[in-house]
């Protein structure tokens, strides 16, 4: 069904929260809100008709509104923009988790390094509980080292997560930001963008983009990598330099042993290029 209220209703949610931090001499009330008029199209994104196919409404539409809205008013830079939504499974066992990225930095804050930003309501499984009861090793998951935007304040990193499938399932990915990465504000430089690839065990390596379900079995490695959030402001000159340095992403070693960095994954063909439309819009 539309998700497009519900999703505007945790926008409107999100906003009141932030301000109750930033303004802490307003007493909030109801009141407080009725000077803003939402003004939504039918047919749109936000409003769509009872035919549309949508998903997403609380995970990754809410999420990018609320980029929208503080970067119309100059309040921070843009987020991860999603919750990172992964789904593997059978006929007998699904699970489902979101995985946190890089927040936008602001006026006078860095962004937070792996977290949910905006619109979350849920915790990650703890790796302990997550092997005992699902047939995956996790192999890996801590922060992406300098993925978050450089700038006056920085943006927060996003994360690397690992799993290692024991038997054959499904996954699922649904998420954001594999394309563009998450803006910069006032000069503040981009969060790098996230990415999602497959280790098959017959050695094939697939970039799976931003949406996709894929068959995996026994021995097969799937590397998320979320996105980072954008900086603000021109970046800080470097005293013992002079200048700003450029700050190069460091490689993370794949499965198989190489720099993730050197790899080149190549896509061709209508499929191809209908996924990246898809990934832009």
């Amino acid at each position: 069904m539309p998700t497009g209220h519900s999703c505007f209703t945790n926008t409107f949610f999100y906003i009141n929260e932030q301000s109750r931090e930033t303004c802490q001499w307003v007493v909030f009330i109801d009141g407080c809100l009725k000077p803003v008029t939402a003004i939504i199209p039918r047919g749109s994104i936000l409003d769509p008709s009872e035919n549309a196919a949508v998903v997403g409404g609380n995970v990754l539409t809410s999420q990018r509104i609320v980029d929208v809205i503080l970067k119309a008013f100059g309040v921070c830079a843009a987020s991860q923009g999603c919750m990172n939504n992964i789904t593997f499974g059978d006929e007998e066992f699904g699970h489902y988790e979101t995985v946190a990225g890089g927040a936008g930095a602001g006026p006078t804050w860095d962004g937070r390094s792996g977290v949910h930003s905006h619109m979350t309501n849920t915790r990650i499984t703890d790796p302990e509980i997550l092997e005992r009861r699902y047939p995956v090793i996790l192999k890996r998951f801590h922060l992406d080292p300098n993925t978050g935007g450089k700038g006056r304040t920085r943006g927060g990193d996003g994360v690397v997560r690992e799993y290692l499938f024991r038997k054959p399932l499904t996954l699922s990915i649904l998420t954001e930001r594999r394309v563009f990465r998450p803006y910069g504000l006032l000069g503040g430089e981009p969060g790098e963008r996230g990415q999602n690839l497959m280790y098959y065990n017959d050695g094939r390596i697939v970039n799976l983009g931003s949406k996709t379900s894929v068959n995996c079995k026994a021995g097969d490695v799937f590397l998320l990598r979320t996105p980072g959030g954008g900086g603000y402001g021109e970046p800080e000159e470097v005293e013992e330099a002079g200048t700003s340095t450029p700050r190069k992403r460091k490689a993370i070693q794949s499965p198989r042993g190489r720099p993730k960095n050197k790899m080149s994954h190549v896509g061709r063909g209508s499929v191809y290029e209908y996924k990246r439309a898809q990934e832009s819009a």
